[in-house]
């Protein structure tokens, strides 16, 4: 019989948010496959967990070279258990080779579901979630990053990047040029650590607090593009029409996402004008 490869989660900062299953795995695996042995060092300590497996590393230098061998063992019947060093492998992080290499050998792929950057950035950043893509990393060149972001221009979706602080004001400085100085983002620093901080704004706003300096774990939220041609309604058209589609029978939840829809708007900027209508009405009336 064929072996089990399983790709762990691990904190991307509060130890105490690893998954019950992860120090289990991490004690039982026949062999830990980790992208860092001194990170997975202290992990392990931290859990009060003995791996009694092999460890070997396995990082962006060595992964194709490991791959083969670990492959090898999967085949033999081993459980191999893959660990990045934070959030979950093959998200920007080694495992997309052995998880497909894995797969063409008929290999059953497991997860320990974990913390993960993206989702938690998406989360916190108050921009629209119900449609996302992750973009990853940037290119490093600048010529690159511009062709990379224009891209994606008109990209309705909201946009997850991770980016590294040294270059995180280049970035958002390109984001500016590209999708517009007002367009929405949020820049989340260091997420579940002590110093977690979410960054809301423009994108031209943004760029400038970043020039003077930004440390930490990076994950950046854009907001996507408007629809070509979105009508420019004022708050009190958008309650209209959503009051029109609630005395046709529409729940408001339904009204207030279709005139959003049509008017090429975020959800919550139609839900916004309604709280805000409901209010003002309320206050006068007291």
């Amino acid at each position: 019989m064929t072996g089990i490869l399983v790709l762990a989660g691990t904190p991307i900062g509060d130890i105490a948010d690893a998954p019950p299953r992860l120090a289990e795995e991490l004690a039982g695996a026949d062999v830990v496959a980790a992208e860092d042995t001194r990170r997975l060092r202290r992990l392990t300590q931290a859990l009060g967990v003995t791996p009694k497996g092999r460890i070997v590393s396995y990082f962006e230098g060595n992964e194709s070279a490991r791959t083969p061998e670990l492959v090898e063992e999967l085949v033999g019947g081993a459980r191999v258990l893959l660990v990045t060093d934070a959030g979950m492998p093959s998200v920007s992080d080694p495992g997309y080779r052995l998880v497909a290499a894995a797969v063409e050998k008929d290999v059953k792929v497991t997860a320990v579901p974990g913390p993960s950057a993206v989702l938690t950035a998406l989360a916190l950043s108050g921009l629209p979630v119900d449609r996302f893509c992750f973009e990853g990393f940037l290119p490093r060149k600048a010529g690159e990053r511009l062709t990379r972001l224009k891209e994606v221009a008109e990209e309705r979706r909201t946009l997850v990047y991770f980016e590294a602080p040294h270059r995180l004001d280049d970035t958002l400085a390109a984001m500016a040029e590209v999708f517009g100085a007002d367009r929405r983002a949020a820049v989340c620093r260091e997420l579940t650590k002590t110093y977690e901080e979410v960054k809301r704004g423009g994108l031209g706003d943004l760029a400038a607090w970043a020039a003077e300096g930004v440390r930490g774990e990076i994950t950046v939220v854009v907001e996507g593009a408007p629809e070509k041609g979105a009508e420019q309604l004022d708050a009190a058209e958008l309650v209209r029409r959503v009051r029109v589609r609630e005395e046709a029978g529409e729940r408001r939840k339904e009204a207030i996402a279709a005139v959003a829809a049509d008017a090429g708007l975020p959800k919550r900027e139609v839900f916004d004008a309604v709280v805000a209508a409901k209010n003002a009405a309320s206050a006068s009336g007291s």
